[in-house]
């Protein structure tokens, strides 16, 4: 093999390792947007399956607000708030928070769903018709909420 030739498959041989380099990084670069697209999909998953477990809670609740006090103290009853109970701590253990519902109307946080005339400072909330919910910060359902309205 003469000096020319030697050369020309040093050449070829740069190129080719610089082609495998490039090849090496685009992989690189694939996989790590492929991981994140999958944590993506993960993370909306979840959220929809939770946000889906949200009725039943808030089916819990309105059975809890129709049992006298005197009964609450029932064994069955008990059974039912303890798994009220429970289902709270896990949607909580899941990154879901309630949205606290104050006094100040927040549209960022409530969605308004009526008006209570005369029942305090005009705009501020009345009354919470739905607790809303947050994942990890994102606002996943609005609490619906009746605001104050003055008498005109």
């Amino acid at each position: 093999m003469n000096k020319k030739e030697l050369e020309e498959c040093e050449k070829k041989k740069q190129e080719f390792f610089a082609g495998w380099q490039r090849e090496k990084a685009d992989f690189i670069n694939y996989k790590k947007k492929e991981g994140e697209r999958l944590t993506e999909i993960t993370e909306a998953m979840r959220e929809n399956l939770l946000l889906r477990i949200l009725p039943v809670l808030d089916s819990f609740s309105l059975a809890e607000k129709t049992i006298p006090e005197k009964e609450k103290e029932g064994k069955n009853v008990k059974g039912l708030l303890l798994i009220k109970k429970q289902l709270k701590e896990f949607l909580k253990s899941e990154g879901i928070e309630e949205i606290p519902c104050g006094k100040e109307f927040n549209p960022c946080l409530h969605e308004a769903v009526g008006e209570v005339v005369g029942g305090g400072e005009e705009g501020t909330i009345a009354e919470e018709v739905e607790k809303g919910y947050q994942f990890k910060e994102t606002v996943i359902r609005p609490a619906k909420v009746k605001i104050n309205k003055s008498k005109s």
